[in-house]
């Protein structure tokens, strides 16, 4: 029952070539940065990869593709990733570009066990018609298009049949992990992680804490360790990254620190003193909802 492995490389070392993965995180919140590390070491390839974006070009699943390991996305967005929109003009990378939330719920469903559902998302669009440029050619003629979804009208709105997403391994991060695999993750972290581990006949989770069995509440469970298959700790010590860090000119009257002098003080301005003076890599200790278990605050 114990599901602790003792490194990320063994963690992933049965993910053969051209396996597809779904990866949790959103932007560059909440990724396994350390799992993908690892792959990039194992020098795994020909990956076919689900997540909402691609990293940056030097950092989370960046590294990968600009490693040429990955064949394939099924994304949400491009983001800030350079090198994802160059190879995929260039025809190195094939890419379906999925709306959002679609792409949430087909891996809630692959989880579920729904092989396929209806939303409105895509209607009168090229989702729907097809002809989206899933890979081009050298020429820059489209070698691979997306084709025309199955429409259903209900209550007299029309929607488009989407297909539930199952991967082969599915590798996400958690703030807190038990050695049976019941997870919680952190504020925004969430995002996409419980879905890909849900999706995922095996998954695999990176956790910035590691409890006895028991420790966690209950309660305070986000993913049932019953979707889980090996754990895995990290260190925490190594920055996070974040993918666009913008902040607001500071106000009139502020001191050096961001606080605000004498006169100038108000309540906006104090607001943004607090968000401007903490770096993006530090935190501060703060309860959950339940006094037993706390964790780190953390940006990302």
């Amino acid at each position: 029952m114990d599901k602790v492995v003792d490194s990320a490389a063994r963690a992933v070392a049965d993910v053969p070539d051209g396996a597809v993965l779904a990866v949790g995180g959103f932007g560059l919140c909440g990724i396994p940065s350390t799992l993908i590390g690892a792959l990039v070491e194992a020098g795994t390839s020909g990956l076919r990869v689900v997540s909402n974006n691609c990293g940056v070009d030097d950092y989370g699943l960046g590294l990968l593709l600009r490693a040429g390991r990955i064949a394939r996305m099924t994304s949400s967005y491009v983001g800030e990733n350079k090198e994802f929109a160059r190879q995929y003009l260039a025809g190195e990378l094939e890419v379906e570009l999925t709306p959002q939330g679609t792409l949430a719920e087909r891996l809630r469903a692959g989880g579920a066990g729904i092989p396929a559902f209806y939303t409105p998302a895509g209607v009168g669009t090229q989702v729907e018609t097809g002809g989206l440029p899933w890979r081009y050619a050298p020429d820059g003629s489209v070698a691979v298009a997306s084709p025309p979804k199955e429409v259903r009208e209900f209550g007299d709105r029309r929607h488009l049949l989407e297909e539930a997403i199952t991967a082969d391994f599915a590798l996400v991060r958690a703030e807190v992990a038990d050695r049976h695999g019941n997870c919680v993750f952190h504020a925004a972290a969430r995002n996409f992680n419980p879905l890909c581990a849900m999706a995922g006949r095996v998954t695999v989770v990176e956790a910035e804490r590691i409890v006895e069995a028991g420790e966690l509440p209950p309660d305070a469970v986000h993913l049932p360790g019953v979707y889980v298959d090996r754990v895995v700790a990290v260190d925490t010590s190594l920055d996070k990254r974040v993918e666009r860090r913008t902040v607001r000119p500071r106000p009139a009257g502020a001191g050096p620190g961001g606080g605000v002098s004498a006169g100038g003080a108000s309540e906006g301005g104090a607001a943004h003193a607090r968000t401007t003076a903490t770096p993006a890599s530090a935190g501060t200790d703060t309860p959950v909802t339940t006094p037993a278990l706390r964790t780190a605050t953390e940006e990302n």
